[in-house]
Parts: C-alpha cells; sequence; structure tokens
C-alpha cells in the first residue's frame, strides 16, 4: 500500500502519522523530527513537546518505516506508543491535556 519511498517522503509520512496520533491524546502536543544532515537517508530522531516538557526521543530507522508504513498492525503499534507518550506528557504538565484522548 503505502510501502517505500524516498528518504524525504518517508519523514513526511513520519511527521504527519506522529503528528495526528500526538494530537489525538493531548492536542496541544507537538512533533519535533530530526533528519537530514547526520541522519540523512538512515534515520528519524522524534520528539513530543508539550509546554516545557519533552517526550523521550524515539529513534527510528528509514528502511523500516520504508518498509513497514503500509503495515497496519505496525502502524497500530506505533499509535498507541505515541498516544501513550502524549497522555504522559499532558499528565505530567496536569489540565485539559491530561484528561484529552
Amino acid at each position: 500500500m503505502f510501502s517505500g519511498g524516498s528518504y524525504e517522503e518517508v519523514e513526511r509520512w513520519l511527521r504527519n502519522f506522529v503528528t495526528a496520533h500526538a494530537k489525538r491524546a493531548s492536542p496541544r502536543c507537538e512533533v519535533a523530527l530530526q533528519a537530514g544532515e547526520a541522519r540523512d537517508g538512515n534515520s528519524y530522531g522524534v520528539r513530543l513537546r508539550l509546554g516545557d516538557r519533552t517526550s523521550e526521543a524515539l529513534e527510528f530507522d528509514y528502511r523500516e518505516v520504508a518498509r513497514d508504513r503500509g503495515n497496519l498492525p505496525w502502524c497500530e503499534t506505533l499509535a498507541e506508543r505515541v498516544r501513550r507518550l502524549a497522555r504522559e506528557l499532558g499528565a505530567e504538565r496536569g489540565g485539559v491535556d491530561a484528561q484529552a484522548g
């Protein structure tokens, strides 16, 4: 379905996927995706941010994401992980985001 793709195309997909699922759990959550330069063609790093809080880093191999982005079980596992991190950030911050999702 969506397997394969250039490094930039897969980066765009990963950014959109992570952003969509993070915001489902905590609407004010932002995504910081590291790509290019030292990672170019090899990997991506992703962190979620909410206010002054930042999640643990998620590391992704480009080839794995390109291969598995069309794999529904892989996507569901990633979505659950992202939503959990976003909920944890919201809970640490307190307030409205702690009750989202």
